[in-house]
């Protein structure tokens, strides 16, 4: 599998991000249009193109691919997309009243790297402040079953499958998975539904907000 960071760069000008943004549970929780805003992995920027619209004015993303960036700077020149050099998030403690997570766990195989993004996030957030997140659960189809099964003796996680062709190794989520991971969030939303993947395919997702005990 190639570096993560070359697949996305690669991915950057041909791939459609397709989790959606539930304004309506956003709104409901994050009322304050001046409130400080971040995208971990916000890829070109539709995400925050969206609450810019919707007249949220401090919005900031980072992501690791500056290609993905360049064309979000391309699209959305109205907002503020940094390059994320490593795996901190390079802002002071308790600095955001809000941070998106929006399909970014499923691009983190490793439970271990993603309970250190966790932390960062809670780092970031203020007391009180709100996680968003979209991402996608584990399916019962054969196709999905068949790649979580081949991937498992390689990575350990159920879930995980690798997109061969592409280079890119992703993961689905157990729902107690999920919960057990956002757990020191106070549960505020939690929805299921049915998808679009970048790949053309449907999977399971959800969409959870919390905050910050």
């Amino acid at each position: 599998m190639q570096d993560p960071k070359r697949f996305w760069n690669d991915a950057a000008e041909t791939k459609e991000f397709t989790t959606p943004l539930r304004a309506d549970l956003f709104t409901r929780h994050v009322t304050d249009r001046k409130a400080e805003i971040l995208d971990v992995g916000c890829g070109y920027g539709r995400i925050l193109a969206e609450l810019f619209r919707l007249g949220y004015t401090r919005l900031r993303g980072i992501d690791l691919s500056e290609t993905l960036l360049e064309r979000g700077r391309r699209l959305h020149p109205e907002l503020t997309l940094e390059l994320q050099k490593n795996r901190t998030i390079d802002f002071p403690d308790s600095h955001f009243d809000a941070v998106l997570l929006c399909a970014v766990l499923t691009c983190i195989p490793d439970d271990a790297d993603q309970n250190f993004l966790r932390g960062e996030i809670l780092r970031v957030l203020r007391p009180g402040g709100i996680l968003y997140v979209n991402d996608f659960l584990l399916n019962t189809d054969p196709r999905n079953r068949a790649r979580y099964a081949a991937a498992l003796p390689v990575y350990g996680t159920y879930g995980v499958f690798e997109l061969a062709e592409e280079g890119a190794v992703l993961r689905h989520h157990d729902p107690g998975y999920v919960r057990e991971f956002l757990a020191p969030f106070e549960l505020l939303e939690y929805e299921t539904m049915l998808c679009p993947t970048m790949n053309g395919h449907t999977s399971n997702a959800y969409t959870f907000l919390g905050r910050k005990k």
